[in-house]
């Protein structure tokens, strides 16, 4: 009888596909994946994007640009993070036409933390879908499952919202 040999694990079939590499981002510090998310000025998630964490966030803004411009038409301004700002960017918002976009920085002069004007919505909108179980940590296999959770956590927490509102109304 033959010795059994033992295959390596990136050989091996996986239940539900290949798994995401996982990256590095020195910047940030972040291992695995990143989030881009746009919401509206409720704080009501729109449209996410996950990525590997390799891909900085200039670099992100398109590829979501890319996805929500026949979805959402009548969108017109964006509001984003000072860490958007570049070129790419700008090259995108000029293919697209219609749209303006506010890059919303922290001061030089300010000390310690501050508030920013709009981007705490996004930051709170992050730590409310943060929330969830499945997206507290990565968890997920594949970009396609995390970005399922992420519109799953996004909808049980706009169904809380639209129940709260209807149960203090009666």
């Amino acid at each position: 009888m033959p010795p059994c040999r033992q295959t390596p694990p990136d050989q091996r079939s996986a239940v539900g596909g290949v798994r995401t590499p996982l990256t590095y981002d020195a910047g940030k510090k972040i291992k695995g994946r990143k989030r881009h998310i746009l919401t509206d000025t409720e704080g009501n998630l729109v449209h996410g994007i996950i990525h590997t964490a390799d891909i900085q966030d200039r670099d992100g803004a398109p590829l979501l640009l890319a996805e929500i411009i026949h979805r959402f038409p009548w969108l017109r301004h964006l509001f984003a993070d000072g860490g958007y700002a570049g070129d790419k960017l700008r090259e995108a918002l000029r293919c697209i036409g219609k749209w303006t976009i506010e890059i919303i920085k922290r001061s030089d002069v300010a000390k310690g933390f501050e508030v920013l004007p709009r981007r705490w919505v996004v930051e709170r909108t992050l730590a409310w879908l943060s929330r969830n179980r499945r997206l507290a940590k990565d968890f997920e296999q594949t970009i396609a499952s995390a970005s399922a959770w992420l519109f799953v956590a996004s909808v049980q927490l706009f169904t809380r919202r639209i129940a709260r509102h209807c149960n203090s109304s009666e």
